[in-house]
């Protein structure tokens, strides 16, 4: 897609889409890992034979071919604003396989000059090298998962780097990428106010310009469910839970970098754009294994779901031409509880015009009115928005809204 030089980013063109100019996104999964954390629940598999990446490479070009025609079939024909490499640990692809990937995407649609292409990566140093091979593919933007700048707490959370080793992935990020952002998780055992102050003043003064910041959960069928139902280690209670929660957001609003998403912080100009996109109920295509994308075409919105083991997905794909074990299209009922869901989960909120078009029927006014008095929402005009309680309860305000 790109040779020599990087895509460059113009954060005043990636601040003009908005709540009504979603984009168009293309979300491209890497299942492997070194390691599976012991608090993932996502789509990764270790494995301990060498991956084929060219054949894995080449499946997922295929299945963007699919979905390219598919589009182009229904007289629909977008620029690609955001294309996000997630995983699994797409930082263990070969930067020769990222830019036959991002070659393919340029190849079957126009990519936007100001497109917005992020890479997952772990801060391990052979990752990390990796970093002026994605840039010279034309990634702009890295998403690192750190999770902790503590190393005991690296240890903890199962993760394979050390603190230092994540602060050397940051400065080397911020080297190469025009945009960085790097996760850390929270509310962690015994963690107090007063511990993840001092963490986040230091994650503040290394970050560049996004932090997502997520409070542990417990998943089941993954390790850390038995041992949490075992009784091994507590998390904290709901009240400091909340005061976790709190903090972080006043703590990061001071500092200029206010909560857009429940769990995501940036510097204005500087959210996300890929996942954006999915907030404000966009079209994007996901390929590879695990992958789900929501397209709107001639008979209406398609919902895709691909096969989620990596060697099923790529047979899928060979022999089938496609990963998808499930596709359906929506019913108006269906998509307004997910524009519902997704919209009220950023700051911006949605727009009840918008809604009334998807669902065929307006909010319920009384209970608008009622949550604004509780102080759940805020309307201005013909949008309303979570506020920072609301997003403490945000499913049960979801339901509430959406019922009849």
């Amino acid at each position: 897609m790109v040779t020599g030089e990087p895509m460059r980013l113009d954060n005043q063109q990636l601040s003009k889409p908005g709540p009504d100019n979603p984009g168009f996104g293309i979300y491209l999964h890497w299942p492997f890992c070194k390691a599976k954390c012991p608090y993932c629940d996502f789509n990764s598999h270790v494995r301990h034979q060498p991956v084929d990446q060219q054949r894995f490479a080449s499946a997922m070009i295929a299945e963007l071919g699919l979905y390219a025609s598919r589009i182009k079939g229904a007289g629909r024909s977008a620029p690609v604003t955001s294309i996000f490499f997630g995983g699994g640990t797409p930082s263990l692809m070969q930067p020769a396989i990222v830019g036959q990937l991002l070659d393919a995407v340029a190849d079957l649609w126009t990519v936007a000059p100001d497109a917005e292409i992020t890479l997952e990566a772990n801060p391990t140093s052979v990752e990390a090298e990796h970093f002026r091979g994605y840039a010279s593919a034309g990634v702009n933007r890295v998403s690192l998962g750190v999770q902790s700048l503590y190393d005991d707490q690296l240890r903890f959370l199962g993760r394979m780097h050390s603190a230092d080793e994540a602060k050397v992935a940051i400065e080397l990020a911020q080297k190469h990428f025009d945009r960085m952002s790097f996760d850390l998780i929270y509310a962690r055992p015994h963690q107090t106010p007063k511990a993840w102050a001092r963490e986040l003043d230091e994650a503040i003064a290394l970050a560049a310009d996004h932090l997502s910041l997520y409070q542990l959960t417990i998943e089941q069928d993954t390790p850390f469910f038995a041992l949490y139902r075992n009784g091994k280690f507590e998390l904290p209670d709901e009240d400091t839970s909340v005061a976790l929660y709190e903090m972080t957001h006043e703590r990061l609003e001071m500092h200029g970098m206010p909560a857009y998403e429940i769990s995501n912080h940036a510097r204005p100009g500087y959210e996300s754009r890929h996942n954006l996109t999915y907030w404000r109920y966009g079209d994007y295509v996901g390929v590879g294994a695990g992958a789900h994308g929501r397209l709107q075409l001639a008979n209406g919105r398609l919902a895709t779901s691909n096969e989620r083991h990596p060697e099923s997905w790529l047979k899928r794909v060979e022999q089938q031409g496609t990963g998808a074990i499930e596709e359906e299209i929506l019913t108006l009922e269906e998509q307004s509880d997910e524009f519902l869901i997704m919209g009220l989960r950023v700051k911006e909120g949605i727009d009840l015009d918008r809604y009334e078009k998807l669902a065929g029927r307006q909010l319920d006014a009384g209970r608008i009115d009622g949550l604004v008095g509780e102080g759940l929402l805020v309307r201005e005009g013909n949008r309303i928005h979570a506020t920072r309680k609301g997003f403490l309860v945000l499913n049960a305000l979801v339901a509430d809204l959406a019922s009849e």
